[in-house]
């Protein structure tokens, strides 16, 4: 397969050129256009791998049958199971730290970032102190308090789950296990990617645990076990292209396993098995996620259905920020009457992260067939423009 890939690379050059001439004898060139009647399927005839089997395990039957470990008990198998063979695994979770969030239990009290509003992050084990809260929009640092600092109860506690709390139960539960991580934490130095990954290419570790960071671009003839400790993450955020981006880095993430003679399995643990994303990524089905994505998609109007202009308005003065935007959506009304299109506002509102660094951040979105026609040379001061924005979050 090595020695081919070169021609393997100029037959599909060939297949995409003579695919272009098609498109531009037909007149159907305009593929920069929002219309989605200009895009179509690419089939290409290029030599693919085999993919590894997919297993979904439903960690709702987990919790019934008593079993209360992040770790699924088919996932603690094939663990066992690696590690008898002297073969290596990789543990995904697209969640840093220790645990997501603490809280009080007398008081319902949630340690949040003073400057962003949103949940500390609890890590054992910090580059600056251990037990330390962590905020990852502003890097903001305390300590863990010992006390509530609401109510001064001790009963405060860390939930939620990060990549450091699954390197620290698999220790928990393969004494003697070589385990490296490899998240935004362990890769601030310069130079720690390259070492992450020459020790674990060299075997000197048997389990890699991180983050998106390892979803692309391995390629580790060991590892033959792949295991997504919460599929979930992500699926349920505010934004169009959540769906999507799942499905992308699930997809990527099993795509690691069954690289060699050896091959491979892929356990992804889930508490929404049924889910169309899930299921999808399981079956390295992109069609089936396409056919159920671009129908959400058409439904609602979202791209490629139309296009989307995000206007974002920031300051230290809330009512300010505020005002800034209900008064620009309301202009905005305005102009789309005189443009004729069929265009509409979602918002005001504020953002998903509603302060960040000491910062309010309110939003408006234009969604419109040319949302550039629509503001090109009007004032719209303050607000932060970004046309086809990749998220709106």
């Amino acid at each position: 397969q090595a020695l081919s890939l070169p021609e393997r690379i100029l037959a599909h050059k060939q297949a995409v050129h003579q695919q272009m001439e098609k498109i531009a004898q037909t007149g159907q060139a305009a593929l920069a256009a929002p219309n989605p009647g200009a895009y179509r399927p690419f089939e290409a005839d290029v030599e693919t791998t085999d993919l590894p089997a997919v297993e979904i395990v439903d960690m709702r039957t987990e919790l019934q049958a008593g079993n209360r470990s992040i770790f699924s008990r088919a996932l603690q198998a094939e663990l066992t199971r690696v590690l008898e063979y002297g073969q290596q695994a990789i543990l995904f979770l697209n969640r840093r730290g220790t645990a997501t969030y603490v809280f009080c239990r007398d008081c319902g009290y949630t340690l949040q970032c003073p400057r962003c509003d949103i949940p500390l992050t609890y890590h054992a084990r910090s580059r600056r102190s251990k037990h330390a809260l962590i905020c990852h929009r502003c890097n903001y640092t305390r300590q863990m308090p010992a006390k509530c600092p609401s109510c001064g109860s001790e009963r405060i506690r860390q939930f939620g789950l990060g990549t450091e709390r699954v390197e620290a139960e698999v220790q928990a539960a393969f004494p003697g296990v070589r385990t490296l991580r490899w998240d935004w934490e362990t890769t601030r130095k310069k130079g720690a990617h390259d070492f992450i990954l020459s020790q674990f290419s060299h075997h000197q570790a048997d389990i890699l645990i991180g983050t998106q960071m390892l979803a692309k671009g391995l390629d580790l003839p060991l590892v033959t076990l792949v295991g997504v400790i919460l599929a979930d993450v992500g699926l349920q955020l505010p934004d169009y292209r959540a769906a999507e981006r799942a499905f992308q880095i699930l997809t990527q993430v099993a795509g690691r396993a069954g690289r060699s003679p050896l091959g491979g399995a892929v356990i992804l643990q889930t508490f929404q098995p049924e889910n169309y994303v899930i299921q999808a990524a399981a079956k390295h089905d992109y069609r089936a996620f396409y056919r159920q994505e671009i129908d959400l998609r058409r439904k609602l109007r979202y791209p490629p259905f139309s296009r989307l202009a995000r206007l974002e308005f920031r300051g230290l003065d809330e009512f300010q920020v505020e005002q800034s935007a209900r008064n620009l959506a309301a202009q905005l009304q305005t102009w789309i009457a005189e443009s004729r299109q069929h265009a509409e506002i979602i918002g005001p509102a504020p953002c998903f992260f509603a302060r960040v660094g000491g910062d309010y951040r309110w939003q408006v979105v234009l969604r419109a067939p040319d949302p550039l026609a629509i503001l090109r040379g009007r004032d719209l001061s303050p607000a932060r423009v970004e046309i086809d924005p990749p998220s709106l979050l």
